[in-house]
């Protein structure tokens, strides 16, 4: 049920997918790995569309280097976890849904823990070893990740449907280089925007997804593609869906 105030919040968009898609919006679960310079942008869409529980993890307190793109923390912030102060923001944002952001290091003894109850899991992470992580816990629990990178003005997205799509192994066979990147505060922002419409299009179940699809994005050249990606059936991760203790869920379809 909506109040008054609910009501009007979401009233333009309620145009488009009616109060049976708010409905379902205020009930669906999403969980954030991260939340910096992508996790920012991610988290502060889907509050503001009514996303009814979200559910953010990471382990980083504020510095003064990240506020050229970590949209959600501020000067007074500096010093503070990143949890605690995404949590306070989404919060202000929209009073009218659940926030919980834990300050912990994501593992493989705590992923599926953590993003268990979740009906679709997103990716705002700057390691590939954690990514890794994420999309093994998607295969496992049946619900769709939504990747995205950045580096520079440059950025990436694609959504991975378990046992329907390519996953993450199939598209990265090799974690690159671990290192201190370079990047402008507009990348975060355009591909964390582009992950959080995906994350919608998934819980509505309406559009199409960045399905077998890697978006890429060319800050400086305003150029945006989309290539083709396949699963491979010798892949570590997704080659033998037999063994994934959920039964894969219709979401994202």
């Amino acid at each position: 049920m909506f109040n008054e105030n609910e009501l009007q919040r979401y009233q333009r968009q309620m145009m488009i997918f009616d109060r049976d898609g708010q409905e379902r919006l205020k009930q669906s679960r999403v969980f954030i790995a991260g939340a910096g310079g992508l996790g920012c942008p991610i988290a502060l869409y889907l509050a503001a569309a009514g996303v009814g529980h979200i559910y953010i993890a990471d382990k980083d307190v504020i510095e003064q280097t990240n506020l050229n793109r970590q949209v959600l923390h501020w000067e007074k912030d500096v010093g503070r976890t990143k949890a605690s102060s995404i949590e306070e923001k989404l919060r202000e944002i929209n009073p009218y849904i659940n926030v919980i952001a834990q300050s912990l290091t994501i593992d493989e003894k705590n992923i599926m823990d953590l993003a268990k109850d979740a009906d679709v899991i997103v990716d705002a992470m700057d390691s590939y070893n954690i990514r890794y992580l994420l999309n093994q816990a998607a295969l496992r629990a049946g619900v769709p990740l939504v990747h995205g990178a950045i580096r520079g003005f440059d950025g990436q997205v694609t959504t991975v449907i378990p046992g329907k799509t390519a996953c993450l192994k199939c598209i990265f066979t090799l974690a690159p280089p671990q290192e201190i990147f370079p990047v402008i505060g507009v990348a975060p922002g355009i591909i964390g925007l582009i992950q959080a419409n995906e994350v919608i299009k998934c819980l509505l179940r309406i559009g199409e997804p960045l399905a077998n699809r890697l978006l890429v994005w060319d800050g400086l050249n305003a150029n945006m593609e989309t290539f083709t990606v396949k699963r491979r059936d010798n892949c570590e991760a997704c080659g033998d869906m037999s063994d994934l203790t959920k039964e894969i869920g219709e979401s994202c379809k």
